[in-house]
């Protein structure tokens, strides 16, 4: 087996059940029954699909901000007060959140940026925003 480096912004890794680590080339497949890694480099909101609100029913998500700043906007939950407004959280360059399975999110920048995530995509849903 030959080891080489692999291309984080070319390349999704793909951790299946199995527990085999391949690198692919980068689609978001929501029938896809493991974890992946995904890192982009971002210049704008519409890079980061900031229209849409996104969700993981079977997995919680990790995004971390690697260089630059972004914002993780968090939609009120159902059950909450209804006059709540959508939950802010800044992330800098070198730190990450947690997002808990089935929140509903999004992602802003305060500007260009490198973000890497780690979910389970199977079942992934984007609703567009009512603003957008």
């Amino acid at each position: 087996m030959t080891v080489t480096p692999i291309d984080l912004f070319a390349s999704f890794i793909r951790l299946d059940q199995g527990g085999q680590v391949r690198a692919e080339r980068p689609v978001f497949d929501s029938a896809w029954d493991g974890w992946q890694v995904m890192t982009f480099h971002v210049e704008t909101d519409a890079d980061v699909h900031g229209d849409h609100w996104e969700m993981h029913p079977d997995a919680e998500e990790v995004v971390a901000c690697l260089a630059g700043g972004i914002r993780l906007y968090f939609r009120p939950e159902e059950s909450g007060d209804p006059g709540q407004g959508e939950a802010e959280v800044k992330v800098a360059a070198g730190a990450a959140v947690i997002v808990p399975r089935g929140r509903w999110h999004r992602i802003a920048l305060d500007g260009p940026s490198d973000i890497m995530s780690v979910t389970m995509p199977r079942g992934s849903r984007l609703e567009p925003r009512a603003e957008a």
